[in-house]
């Protein structure tokens, strides 16, 4: 049967990507939203993800998708007016994406009061599936604590006992800051933090920063800026010593959005979580590669892997629920199994969360070129807390 595909791009930020097929089909109007003009390096690429993903589902046949995208600007009080409008008069039959977790948890309190379902692409704060969790709210991408935990089992085999800690000051950096402390501390009960930074996200003030830093004298620093920040501390850093002779753990600094920019000037060495997609041999992920660079013409960053799975995941509830609808959509979530280019992942219903993984290694350069090197991947149904634990932190769902 006959296809026929059409993309229409809004100057005004607004994105309607949609596919008519000429058989009857389940039509899924997602809602999604995201900081595109305000984090452009990962925002880009996972666009791309999705935009690919829609493409390849409705070149199926069956579950046909069409996304309608809004720009948030980085700010949540737009997040929640845009997805308000997405739902009152756009009438989308769910949420999907956002990348700061201070507006993921905003869009997330949203779909609890709205009873609308929100599958969160990239927002990495716990408390999303956590302290702050319910029902309606499902997260892919491993959390900061799952992160966290395989970088600690790193840094618990490092010499270091005197650390220092620097990460943006909002829930992402906070989050990120206090489960390492206390995951680290588990493994290596004698290590002490003895100074912290707290930029605000974007506005890194990088010669006082790393002057601070300098003056505790630590054995290693714990990093979680990325984007801009990231590059100003790298430089910063590398001009007055601050990495001579001290190890650096690094969250999320491996991911290409974050690393490409450093260049040849990525600190060799730094433990990091991220994406080596150039070396990563596995069916799925190739087959992934491969369709990504025939249509974009360039290699996908992380966020594409996000982007692309979200919109996969989004299919297989919808085929498996058997219609839009929210609660049987929230049911078809729990345990839902499918593959992605990281291999297969299941959605659990305890808390909600993909059990998606992460690539934890070294930084290096080779040819000039940042990598990640001595690399493996951290399997996220192995990176997670007891049921036991699970049910202490969250709470009972919304009826």
């Amino acid at each position: 049967m006959g296809m026929r595909q059409a993309t229409a791009f809004v100057a005004t930020g607004v994105l309607l990507l949609s596919v008519a097929v000429a058989h009857a089909a389940e039509t899924v109007r997602v809602g999604e939203i995201n900081s595109y003009s305000r984090i452009p390096s990962f925002t880009e690429s996972y666009r791309k993800g999705w935009q690919l993903a829609v493409e390849q589902v409705n070149a199926r046949g069956g579950v046909q998708i069409e996304v309608v995208s809004r720009d948030d600007n980085g700010e949540p009080s737009t997040a929640v007016a845009l997805a308000n409008e997405l739902l009152l008069r756009e009438q989308v039959d769910l949420l999907a994406g956002t990348f700061l977790s201070n507006i993921g948890l905003a869009i997330s309190e949203l779909a609890r009061q709205r009873k609308v379902f929100f599958l969160a692409a990239e927002p990495l704060s716990t408390q999303l599936t956590w302290e702050k969790g319910n029902r309606y709210t499902w997260r892919l991408r491993p959390s900061t604590w799952m992160q966290n935990k395989a970088l600690a089992e790193e840094a618990a085999k490092l010499p270091a006992q005197r650390w220092a800690v620097i990460a943006p000051n909002y829930e992402y950096g906070q989050s990120a800051v206090a489960e390492f402390k206390r995951l680290l501390s588990e493994l290596k009960p004698e290590v002490e933090f003895v100074a912290e930074q707290w930029p605000a996200q974007g506005r890194l003030d990088a010669g006082p920063t790393v002057q601070a830093l300098l003056q505790a004298r630590p054995d290693a620093i714990y990093n979680a800026t990325f984007a801009t920040d990231l590059v100003r501390f790298v430089r910063e850093g590398r001009l007055r010593g601050l990495f001579d002779g001290r190890d650096v753990v690094s969250l999320i600094t491996g991911e290409p959005e974050y690393l490409d920019p450093l260049g040849a000037e990525a600190p060799e060495g730094w433990i990091v979580t991220g994406y080596p997609w150039s070396q990563i041999d596995l069916p799925e992920h190739t087959a992934f590669l491969r369709a990504f660079e025939e249509r974009w013409h360039e290699p996908p960053k992380l966020g594409a892997v996000v982007g692309y799975t979200m919109i996969e995941t989004i299919a297989a509830a919808v085929e498996k629920a058997g219609t839009t609808n929210t609660d049987p959509m929230l049911q078809a979530m729990a345990g839902l199994e499918l593959s992605s280019p990281f291999g297969p992942i299941v959605w659990r219903g305890i808390d909600h969360q993909a059990t998606l993984g992460a690539f934890v290694g070294k930084l290096g350069v080779v040819d000039g070129k940042p990598t990640m090197v001595d690399w493996r991947y951290a399997d996220g149904a192995l990176y997670q807390p007891s049921d036991e634990e699970v049910r202490k932190l969250r709470p009972q769902d919304d009826d």
